[in-house]
């Protein structure tokens, strides 16, 4: 389904697929460069594939913090990407130590 053209082909998505850990991967280096940024320690990460992310297609991740402990340096963020329509393809929570 990401590398085979033919089988793709056969699924109910039609086409290849990226996969989804792929996509996924744009929070680490959100979390790491960005917000909270440099230091950053991912402690875990939930996700929820919601949608296909075809080859070709923009793909943008955001984060936003949702919870700062205040008793450890640790922050946990709403991780989401959405596809170029706006879509929502990957929603998620990840943990952090800052």
């Amino acid at each position: 389904i990401h590398l085979d053209d033919a089988f793709a082909k056969t699924t109910i998505f039609g086409r290849r697929v990226a996969h989804g850990m792929l996509v996924a991967g744009l929070f680490s280096g959100l979390l790491g460069q960005t917000l909270p940024g440099e230091g950053t320690i991912y402690l875990g990460q939930t996700l929820k594939f919601v949608k296909p992310v075809f080859i070709g297609d923009e793909v943008t991740a955001s984060v936003e913090i949702t919870n700062i402990r205040e008793d450890k340096p640790i922050s946990t963020l709403k991780t989401v990407c959405a596809n170029h329509d706006g879509e929502v393809v990957i929603d998620g929570e990840a943990v952090v130590r800052v």
